[in-house]
């Protein structure tokens, strides 16, 4: 009996990091499934050992356009339905710059004046399914998809328009297909690109977002797996000692260090302010008998120099360890995690005891290791305030918090020391709250993620 086969998209770092770095190939394997990965990245998955076929995805421009036609459409309908204005908060502005901008620009205003509506969205999603079949990209995927032949295929990820091509074409084929959302917060900003036959989630507070926003979606196509993002977090052979870690990063062993995460520039366009702020408020606690140092790791996809005048400044301070991601084009979405930076990552948690950032899921990878997070709030003086981070904790993601205290919460930089010591003293009240967080968004489950995804895959088949 031959083994059923599972063809796997990978459109992004995104599905590199959750499905070639976790435990997913080898559980799948284990269950009987011969895994071959649809490679859109430039990364060698042959190497690790993992079957691969490499293609060069090329949507089409007019799919593009309907896509973000859609999303701006999607985001006008939620903030109707749902009678709040935050939604306008996850639209982007286009470049307006140059003719070809100008022009894309006034063909979705157009397409969003026609399809306005939740008949509307069906057309447009049918029109993009469409505009992939005249591709020679969906072309190339469907032969691929013949001459492999798969059970079953699943994509990583529901928010490329990469993998439009791809599920088109399995599905014409009439193969089951399947995708998983990647995060926690992507429902409530209209980023449901893939149109597959089944969808996987986190949890049921995440089924029951996906039921409110996509009502077309049946319950019963919507699968509860929670995520291999976490899955790291519970390994303990790839916890390095105290001593190597400190001694392999530069880190004073008299210090106790706490973990400032980057954000990247929209989030946070005045983020360096804030690191340096936590630096200065360090600096006069270390004065009056602390030794704190800090583990700075900035966002991945963060290219500027911002911070690099603090760093010297408190380089007494802070130790940068920056994400082990390498850079395999010129654009933003071409700079990937290696299979060394899940390890990094768990591994600054553990000889850290607590994270401050601005709103970062962060706060769930330190609660899955028990130690808390502290949330910025406040704006920094600056003269030229490009955004007001506070406007942050509206999003409506941040409604899936059970207590407002499952973080710590600094809301001026007088709370920094305050926070820190609260952190370091009694962390215990906060860490159970964002533990019951934790779970809310992300179902435990006896066994790791990875192996309900598989299950999954089984009863769907």
């Amino acid at each position: 009996m031959r083994s059923k086969k599972l063809l796997v998209i990978i459109p992004d770092g995104v599905g590199l990091r959750n499905f070639v770095y976790t435990q997913f190939p080898e559980e799948a394997r284990n269950s009987g499934w011969d895994p071959v990965f649809l490679n859109m990245t430039h990364f060698d998955l042959d190497g690790m050992g993992l079957a691969e076929i490499k293609i060069l995805p090329q949507p089409s421009a007019w799919t593009d356009i309907l896509k973000r036609a859609k999303i701006l459409i999607e985001l006008d309908l939620f903030k109707s339905k749902f009678k709040n204005p935050v939604y306008e908060k996850y639209k982007f502005s286009a470049s307006n710059k140059g003719l070809k901008n100008r022009l894309k620009n006034f063909i979705i205003s157009i397409l969003i004046r026609i399809y306005n509506s939740e008949k509307g969205l069906a057309q447009l999603r049918k029109k993009m399914r469409n505009s992939e079949r005249r591709t020679e990209y969906y072309t190339n995927c469907k032969k691929i998809i013949e001459q492999e032949n798969p059970d079953a295929i699943f994509c990583t990820n529901q928010r490329p328009v990469n993998a439009v091509a791809p599920i088109t074409a399995a599905q014409d084929l009439d193969i089951t297909t399947s995708c998983f959302v990647f995060s926690w917060d992507n429902l409530p900003k209209a980023t449901m690109i893939v149109d597959s036959d089944y969808y996987f989630v986190w949890s049921k507070y995440m089924k029951e977002e996906m039921i409110a926003y996509y009502p077309y979606i049946k319950p019963e196509k919507i699968k509860i797996t929670g995520t291999p993002q976490f899955e790291i977090h519970t390994r303990k052979s790839v916890i390095q000692s105290r001593d190597k870690f400190f001694h392999k990063y530069g880190l004073n062993k008299e210090k106790k260090y706490l973990c400032f995460s980057g954000d990247d520039v929209t989030t946070s366009p005045h983020d360096e302010y804030f690191l340096r702020d936590v630096a200065e408020e360090v600096e006069n606690l270390n004065q009056k008998g602390y030794n704190f140092g800090i583990i700075f790791r900035k966002c991945p996809v963060d290219f500027s120099d911002r911070y690099n005048e603090i760093l010297q400044d408190y380089k007494d301070i802070i130790v940068a360890i920056d994400p082990a991601w390498n850079k395999m084009g010129n654009y933003w979405n071409q700079f990937l995690p290696t299979i060394d930076d899940p390890e990094l990552q768990t591994n600054i948690i553990e000889h850290s005891f607590m994270v401050v950032n601005v709103g970062s899921s962060m706060v769930f990878d330190y609660a899955a290791k028990g130690k808390p997070c502290a949330y910025l709030n406040y704006l920094p003086p600056v003269k030229s305030l490009k955004k007001d981070i506070r406007e942050v904790y509206s999003y409506s993601h941040f409604a899936s918090m059970p207590d407002q205290n499952s973080v710590f919460w600094i809301n001026k930089k007088t709370d920094i020391p305050i926070i820190i010591e609260k952190a370091l003293k009694d962390p215990d009240r906060v860490v159970s709250n964002a533990k019951e967080w934790f779970d809310k968004i992300n179902i435990s489950y006896p066994e790791n993620p990875s192996k309900q995804i598989v299950h999954q895959l089984d009863c769907i088949l």
